[in-house]
């Protein structure tokens, strides 16, 4: 993210601490999922629940991941809003994104699909094809007051695949604007997305805002040290200044009398900005923080550990929202699991997550992408590495898919002492074509057991269950046509 880009992002968010609001809606029921009939309009099928229907705010950090929230039993930083919608509704402790990247996680979320499945839509700085329905486009149709302000879908072309504006909706200066645009009894659907926490950040700022070094929790894959205890809690303040903007927006609804029937997301789009981080399909890459909120309908104080998809979101709007769901979304709406009074395993079905990456940035010989797969449960994460023989984090010594910062800068910089070597190879050494980790024993996945014997069978298991469900969604890896992502163009914006 650019500079100005950066700065717009703040600007956006310092205009958010004024918020107004408008008139509410009543609360609606709790409806099995259907599907979008051929000759079915969305409009049609909603216009009975016009009057009933929830609003829905999704408030989308950028490179916020688990284990981050204070809920997570971090404690070394606050995050209020974040900490009343977990408290006030369910936490989700098993939830990844589809990929560990920007614009392919955001295309994920609005059409509900995995993202091998959306053409362009695959890569960074892609495009995502009008061919694909996206939530908000549906619920516009449907009577939904539609829009979104900061970082939609992105970064990409909005309009390179057939699209008229961004995938997230009209773009909005801020709520306030959004909602004084809203016809009168039309309920809403918004996306608030924070460009916090991406980098850059002001080297120090954390500690100036009275972070502490000490208080620092350190992931087991980077170097505990004081440049990286001092780049994290820069990266922390950044993560408070989206709960503060996501706090405003809240509590503007709350000040309208309208948060008992509104569903309020709090989530981010992949793992944190750090070497063996973002852009790979680690948990650190993949797993997310994920709080719902929605009195008129969900029990409060619950921590469920189904595995979730941020693809689940798409169908879970559209079935609370009384909007048939595209045969087309992989995912699975999360209404059965709101609607439930249990925490912990609340569906047994939902016992693993897929999860995949192709191309971030184009930082290697001919401009390839990274491809793999991975196939998560309650023990074990298992990795497929289509190209063994490129470059994970990009060409070395670069390594341009991990983003700019001190703390990549000092791991590049000390690859070669002893210290920092074993780092440096975590995040940027060539890797087999399979990975498999014990998360029981190993929940930081620092060792690789693909070639031990004692789990030869788990990993048998694993990698056809994997490559069962790829081939089940179309995914180029496995029915062909893969030679196109890595042609696909690159739209930097």
């Amino acid at each position: 993210m650019g500079e100005r880009n950066r700065l717009h992002g703040r600007r956006e968010f310092l205009r958010a601490a004024g918020l107004g609001a408008a008139a509410g809606v009543a609360a609606c029921g709790l409806g099995a999922r259907r599907i979008l009939a051929a000759d079915e309009s969305p409009a049609a099928a909603a216009a009975d629940k016009a009057d009933k229907r929830p609003n829905i705010l999704f408030a989308f950090a950028d490179d916020w991941s688990w284990p981050m929230p204070a809920v997570a039993d971090n404690g070394w930083f606050k995050m209020p809003a974040f900490e009343r919608v977990a408290r006030e509704g369910v936490v989700f402790s098993r939830a990844f994104v589809a990929a560990p990247s920007c614009s392919p996680s955001r295309a994920a979320v609005l059409t509900g699909q995995w993202h091998w499945r959306l053409e362009e839509g695959v890569n960074l700085c892609s495009t995502l094809p009008a061919k694909f329905p996206v939530y908000p486009d549906l619920l516009e149709a449907a009577g939904y007051h539609v829009g979104y302000t900061g970082k939609g879908w992105g970064p990409g072309s909005d309009t390179a695949g057939g699209r008229k504006r961004n995938a997230a909706g009209n773009r909005y200066g801020n709520f306030d604007q959004f909602l004084a645009r809203r016809p009168a009894g039309k309920p809403f659907c918004f996306w608030f997305g924070s460009y916090n926490p991406h980098r850059p950040y002001r080297e120090g700022s954390g500690v100036a805002a009275g972070l502490k070094l000490a208080d620092v929790k350190v992931p087991a894959c980077l170097p505990d040290n004081d440049v990286t205890r001092s780049d994290l809690c820069d990266y922390a303040l950044e993560v408070q200044r989206y709960d503060s903007g996501a706090g405003n927006l809240i509590k503007a609804i709350e000040n309208a009398g309208e948060l008992e029937n509104t569903i309020v997301v709090m989530s981010g789009d992949n793992g944190i900005p750090f070497p063996r981080c973002k852009a790979t399909i680690y948990d650190t890459g993949t797993r997310v923080p994920l709080a719902i909120r929605w009195p008129a309908k969900v029990k409060a104080g619950r921590t469920v550990d189904d595995f979730v998809s941020l693809t689940d979101l798409c169908p879970t709007f559209l079935e609370a929202a009384g909007v048939p769901v595209p045969a087309e979304v992989t995912g699975r709406s999360l209404m059965n699991v709101l609607a439930s009074d249990k925490s912990g395993r609340v569906d047994p079905t939902r016992d693993h997550v897929l999860t995949g990456m192709e191309r971030h940035n184009p930082c290697r010989d001919g401009k390839h992408g990274y491809p793999m797969r991975a196939y998560r449960t309650d023990k074990f994460l298992y990795i497929r590495n289509f190209e063994p023989d490129r470059w994970p984090a990009g060409d070395v010594p670069k390594c341009r898919d991990i983003d700019h910062g001190t703390t990549r800068v000092y791991v590049l910089k000390h690859s070669d002492d002893p210290a920092v070597k074993p780092f440096f190879d975590l995040a940027c050494g060539k890797r087999p074509a399979e990975e498999l980790y014990d998360v029981q024993k190993d929940p930081a996945q620092l060792k690789n057991v693909a070639g031990d014997p004692a789990y030869a069978e788990t990993l048998k298991q694993l990698s056809a269950a994997l490559m069962a469900e790829l081939k089940a969604t179309g995914d180029p890896r496995l029915v062909g046509g893969a030679e196109k992502i890595d042609e696909y163009p690159y739209h930097k914006g």
